[in-house]
């Protein structure tokens, strides 16, 4: 399947009228090092093929080039794997209601955007539109199954514990981030691309 990313930008379900110019290329290059990156930790669904080998014409080829990607079609699970590290967003909302996110209980008179003790896996609803809700891990257990989900959690934590390591030394904060899993038809776990 031929991935390719735009300059257009959404924002809640909105596609807005003026693109970003290259913003399909940073976004496919940011793709390309992480998925290299953290490859060792799990299969992801990169094929290889270069996109400009499955268009025809000058005109196709120039329009992927540096902006798309040739993937292997999985079957996406039904859940958005968030790995957070710092209180922030949708995790801070809730902790100041609750004290917890996606029912994780934390510490008390945590500010926001503090590092959390530790990374912790706070999965997502996969909305088909509107926004995706935080939901618990037992919720994860029901949608996909126990063993699934265990492994789902601790590899979405791995691969947050090692990007946030590098980009730290870097200079840069990875606050949070969201992964997207499938599966192959032996059921094998792989790593996706929106």
């Amino acid at each position: 399947m031929l991935i390719v990313t735009t300059d257009r930008l959404s924002a809640f379900d909105v596609i807005l009228p003026d693109p970003i110019p290259d913003k399909g290329r940073v976004l496919t290059a940011v793709s390309g090092f992480w998925f290299e990156r953290l490859a060792h930790i799990v299969p992801n669904h990169l094929t290889g093929i270069d996109p400009e080998s499955v268009v025809k014409g000058e005109d196709e080829k120039a329009q992927v080039r540096g902006r798309s990607i040739v993937v292997k079609k999985l079957k996406p699970l039904p859940i958005e794997a968030v790995v957070r590290g710092y209180i922030i967003g949708s995790g801070w909302k809730d902790y100041q209601k609750t004290g917890k996110i996606c029912g994780i209980e934390l510490p008390k008179g945590l500010k926001q955007a503090q590092k959390l003790p530790a990374p912790i896996f706070t999965p997502a609803t996969k909305a088909e539109s509107g926004h995706d809700e935080n939901i618990s891990f037992e919720e994860v257990v029901r949608l996909i199954g126990k063993d699934l989900a265990e492994r789902v959690r601790d590899i979405s934590i791995r691969l947050y514990k090692e990007a946030s390591e590098f980009a730290a030394g870097k200079g840069i904060i990875i606050a949070d981030t969201k992964f997207e899993f499938g599966t192959d038809a032996k059921g094998n776990l792989v790593l996706i691309d929106e």
